[in-house]
């Protein structure tokens, strides 16, 4: 069982967020390294855009659209926003210009981490109550006898899918943050 969590969850979580790390200063050395540092500097657009799109599947698990498959949706919010995070880190870069840039870069980042221990850890929770309930059934225990016996189980499983009451806070700072920067942008550049 250790090796199936091992195999099944933590490694792919350490991978991609590994690959994130790795991705992340590949691509910012490779820019500083080819003399196409201004490159980075509008990497910020389309990773943003590719975050906003992603929000297509928030949009449809809360039925403010009705098309699309919301576990094909949940697979596309999953790439495009680690995606589109990849491409805002290399877009920090590793300047240090100014803060509100690197506070919206750590809410983005913690927003991340966020949304992939949620999905692990509730992925991981489901299948062992399921496990569980299927083990006492297993033994001969009526439906009520596991229900009760697995109940405290199935109340931490109800919590932690409150999770994205944390994941969703996070969010929204990453969102005025990157909102603020933004609009500084358009300020400083005189782009308004």
């Amino acid at each position: 069982m250790t090796t199936s969590l091992w195999r099944q969850h933590v490694l792919p979580f350490g991978m991609m967020l590994g690959l994130l790390a790795v991705g992340t200063l590949a691509g910012d050395y490779l820019l500083h390294r080819l003399g196409l540092v201004w490159i980075g500097r509008y990497l910020g657009i389309p990773g943003t855009i590719l975050i906003i799109v992603s929000l297509v599947y928030s949009l449809r698990k809360r039925k403010y659209i009705t098309t699309g498959n919301t576990k094909s949706l949940l697979a596309l919010h999953e790439f495009l926003a680690w995606f589109g995070s990849l491409l805002v880190l290399i877009h920090a870069g590793i300047h240090f210009n100014a803060i509100l840039p690197w506070l919206a870069t750590v809410a983005m980042g913690v927003n991340v981490v966020s949304g992939m221990v949620g999905k692990i850890l509730l992925e991981r929770s489901r299948l062992y109550i399921q496990g569980v309930r299927e083990d006492y059934r297993l033994q001969g225990l009526s439906s009520p006898e596991v229900e009760q016996t697995i109940f405290w189980d199935a109340v931490t499983l109800d919590a932690m899918t409150r999770w994205r009451k944390v994941h969703i806070p996070i969010f929204i700072v990453f969102v005025v943050l990157a909102l603020g920067h933004i609009f500084s942008i358009f300020l400083f550049w005189g782009w308004a």
